[in-house]
């Protein structure tokens, strides 16, 4: 077997063919020097032992719920693509998805949502890595076939990862890169090596690849945008689809894994329908009339008074307030520091200065959101709140004089306005901080020294966030500052962000109990000059770098934890964001014809437990 060390090979070869006492005892202690020795088994964790056993169905999913019947979605803006492994074009929701599930793509292992990191053998029927998770081996499972019955093989999985890390996704390549040998023994056995990688999250990133065939993909054209059906291994197979308008997924009911145990419950309707939407009220008033079977809400607004209208009145809808376990992630304003005036740390700071959070939370949202104060907030990973230990401590010396003591010592907030609109202190200390940096009103206009005024554009995708744009830019007026809201169609705001072609624009970074490798995407030096990272920011930081990798290093949770706060602090030291808000609770509206399971995950709802009611 090459899915062992190498004492190990020698060791089974050794007890096949010697069989003398002495012998065998030398061997016996040759392993227990070797150290701890890899298992199969059914789950990994990134910290400490996966909660399920191998029969056990999702907690979160109901093994009895109903089958059949027809589910409608909504989605914003519109779609080109049904590739959504790669950068280009808009893809289409569902092909593989956190929110609706992965209709078409699987990977090997799957993850279950009430854990902070936790994965369990999907197409793969077990997997081994060693101690030190330099390697990682997957055997397939045998009953695992691609929609047009095709087996899947480790020729499969080893074309998979060639072909994402040359034209997948920047993290993709990223991730994949660090593999340095792929072993595939036979058909159902490939084992990824990497030694050099130093990174204890790989073997959990490698399980949840999705996996291509060979057979049914061509490289030559898998880079571009397209709309033909893929050859998956998921429950659903593309029905129909309407460029930009709707696509429908149907189940196939020679789904491979229709008995796997993580699929009891998931999965049910027999028809999967998404709708598209140009912005949220077209969408709202879809759902008011029955047109789609669910609205998620994040306006708080909405949430406390559009709600009378009929279908809620009779019961044919209803409103769930699903609590969450997760941290809420940064909602933001991001600045993009490649241009001026962002380049200046002042100018940001000037920037947050200026935002009334209180003023657009009573004006726009009835009060009801809640300031972010973290990139982890409302969770154990948030730095805020909480004086950094001594762990932390030493791993923020030598960046120290970058980071406001504040910050350290946990009592740092974003700026608090008094909610008038017009904070008077607030806009004071804002222009003393743009006069360090070379900015005066002069005519009511803030210039700089040139006589050139500041002035930038905010960029926009939905109605939502152009009302929020808006807002602020009434609060900027005062000061003399030119801020142009721009509202773009989804695919142009897709291009435009994917190659940092913006000043401002409203950005969501959402996070897990186990943040990973995707902040190296989100935040590395490397990534800001990637077209296509989610390093909007063009953040450039050694202690960044420095912070990601004490927390891919981290071999228990206490570690992974003071690691995770480090790199909160780093992040707000940085002042890349305008930190914006969060609901207390995920704000759910839904057709009464739809059935939930009691139990919702610790990232709240699970669409794929849900089913149709008969």
């Amino acid at each position: 077997m090459v899915n062992v060390t190498p004492i190990r090979n020698m060791t089974a070869s050794l007890l096949r063919r010697l069989v003398t006492p002495c012998l065998i005892a030398t061997v016996a202690a040759l392993v227990a020097l070797s150290g701890p020795q890899a298992q199969a088994a059914n789950g990994i964790a990134m910290h400490g032992d996966p909660e399920l056993g191998p029969e056990t169905p999702l907690p979160y999913a109901d093994p009895d719920a109903p089958q059949g019947g027809r589910m409608t979605f909504g989605a914003l803006g519109s779609f080109d693509s049904l590739n959504p492994m790669i950068p280009r074009g808009a893809k289409a929701p569902g092909l593989r998805d956190q929110l609706y599930g992965n209709f078409v793509y699987e990977s090997l292992l799957d993850r279950n949502y009430d854990e902070p990191f936790s994965l369990y053998g999907l197409l793969a029927s077990d997997v081994e890595m060693s101690p030190e998770r330099d390697w990682v081996t997957f055997t397939i499972d045998e009953k695992a076939r691609f929609s047009d019955g095709e087996p899947v093989t480790s020729a499969d999985v080893a074309f998979t990862l060639d072909l994402l890390r040359e034209q997948g996704w920047p993290y993709a390549r990223n991730y994949y890169s660090k593999v340095e040998t792929v072993e595939t023994p036979d058909a159902r056995t490939i084992t990824f090596r990497f030694p050099n990688a130093n990174d204890r999250e790989l073997p959990l990133i490698l399980g949840l690849m999705p996996i291509l065939s060979e057979h049914g993909t061509d490289p030559e054209t898998f880079g571009r945008t397209t709309l033909s059906p893929p050859v998956g291994t998921g429950p659903y197979r593309i029905d129909a689809v309407a460029s930009g308008r709707s696509i429908t997924y149907r189940r196939n009911p020679d789904y491979w894994g229709n008995d796997h145990p993580l699929n009891a419950g998931r999965y049910n309707a027999d028809e999967v329908r998404f709708n598209f939407f140009r912005d949220e009220t077209a969408m709202f008033e879809a759902f008011k009339t029955g047109e789609i079977d669910l609205y998620l809400d994040a306006d708080a607004g909405r949430w406390a008074s559009g709600y009378d209208f009929p279908a809620i009145r009779d019961g044919r809808a209803v409103r769930m307030e699903v609590p969450t376990g997760i941290p809420r992630g940064m909602f933001a304003f991001v600045f993009n520091t490649r241009r001026p005036p962002f380049d200046d740390i002042r100018v940001r700071e000037a920037l947050n200065h200026l935002f009334d959070f209180p003023w657009i939370n009573e004006q726009l949202f009835y009060g009801a959101l809640r300031r972010t104060t973290s990139y982890f907030a409302s969770s154990e990973l948030q730095s805020t709140g909480t004086p950094a230990s001594a762990a932390e401590r030493t791993m923020l010396a030598p960046y120290l004089d970058g980071i406001p003591e504040s910050i350290v010592e946990g009592t740092w907030t974003p700026p608090t306005l008094d909610g008038s609109g017009r904070d008077r202190a607030k806009i004071r200390e804002a222009l003393g901080l743009l006069a360090e940096a070379g900015w005066r009103i002069r005519d009511g206009r803030l210039l700089d020294e040139s006589g050139a005024p500041f002035s930038f554009e905010i960029l926009v995708a939905t109605r939502d966030d152009e009302r929020l744009a808006l807002a602020f830019q009434r609060l900027l007026r005062p000061v003399g500052i030119d801020a142009r809201v721009r509202y773009v169609d989804s695919s142009q705001y897709n291009a435009r962000m994917l190659a940092f072609d913006f000043d401002m624009a409203r950005v969501f970074w959402p996070t897990s109990l186990s943040p990973g490798n995707e902040q190296t995407h989100r935040w590395s030096a490397a990534a800001a000059d990637i077209e296509g990272s989610f390093n909007y920011a063009g953040a450039k930081d050694p202690a960044i770098d420095a912070m990601i990798a004490e927390m891919l290093a981290a071999t228990d949770r206490a570690a992974f934890t003071d690691a995770v706060h480090a790199l909160d602090r780093v992040l707000l030291s940085g002042v890349y964001v305008i930190p914006l808000y969060h609901s207390p609770v995920q704000w759910v509206a839904r057709s009464s014809r739809l059935g939930v399971p009691n139990k919702q995950s610790l990232s709240g709802v699970e669409l794929e437990t849900w089913w149709v009611n008969p």
